[in-house]
């Protein structure tokens, strides 16, 4: 059985907004929140506080208690984080939005009822996502439970999209008329505090530098610093080589109407990524 541990990034005044998940494997996701756990513990004896949750926009920016630590011992660190997840062979499956062109094909009703909001647009992609990814797996030894984060004005209809979802979204992953729709799923989501789900805090980090990533090569902002778009890159190189793969989340050809409507609402950055 699989755990995919989910988040957000860029629901506020951002121009993309991101939701990654960490795809962990239930025999393995005690050992990698300890491990979490115990690099928490490294950080908070360098910056002299107990830290529950890294934090990764003020981290990034050196901002609040992460104000005393260089830039270079902060890029050392997101180094080491990024090491961390390769050597767990933990997986990616992400989702993204343009919001500007999301919002004026809301307007203009083009947006499916079911998803007309950008976090339920996001979140209802992973699981698609996941569910085309490993529908036919031979070796499948259990089904996805999905965790997000906290978000209460979501959850209710969150919930009742997964128990019903529409007809139009199973062209998605081509489901024959034997199966269930999104048999992949366990039950419905589940919704957790990060303080309290750590692994919640690995998909914060991975959103926050995939929607970064893709401000910066969609010319949305400018580099805060020299070198810093080679650097994002690089390190989100390691979500995409990481990820469950494009053709499940953002396929290049053969699009049904619904995979293009999230291929379409995509940055190009990580259309291709």
């Amino acid at each position: 059985m699989k755990v995919c541990y989910c988040d957000e990034s860029g629901t506020g005044e951002e121009p993309i907004a991101v939701m990654v998940g960490v795809v962990v494997d239930s025999q393995r996701m005690h050992v990698t929140k300890d491990h979490w756990g115990a690099l928490l513990h490294n950080l908070s004896s360098i910056v002299g506080k107990e830290l529950q949750e890294l934090h990764t926009r003020n981290f990034y920016c050196g901002s609040g208690v992460w104000y005393g630590m260089s830039g270079k011992a902060r890029s050392d660190v997101i180094d080491l984080i990024f090491e961390w997840v390769k050597e767990r062979k933990h997986h990616f499956v992400y989702s993204s939005v343009v919001k500007k062109t999301f919002f004026e094909e809301l307007k203009n009703e083009n947006i499916p009822s079911e998803t007309n909001t950008i976090w339920r647009f996001l979140g209802f992609h992973l699981l698609l996502s996941m569910q085309k990814k490993f529908q036919n797996e031979q070796k499948n030894k259990g089904n996805t439970i999905f965790i997000f984060d906290n978000e209460e004005r979501e959850q209710m209809r969150f919930t009742d999209l997964i128990n019903n979802p529409p007809t139009w979204s199973e062209t998605y992953y081509k489901k024959n008329k034997k199966s269930s729709p999104l048999n992949q799923v366990v039950d419905v989501p589940l919704f957790g505090d990060s303080k309290e789900v750590p692994l919640i805090q690995v998909a914060d980090f991975m959103s926050f530098f995939l929607r970064k990533y893709a401000e910066l090569k969609e010319g949305y902002i400018k580099p805060a610093y020299k070198g810093e778009e080679e650097k994002v890159t690089n390190w989100v190189k390691t979500i995409g080589e990481r990820s469950i793969g494009r053709t499940c989340m953002y396929p290049s050809k053969g699009r049904c109407v619904c995979a293009d409507l999230f291929y379409q609402h995509a940055p190009k950055s990580i259309q291709s990524l």
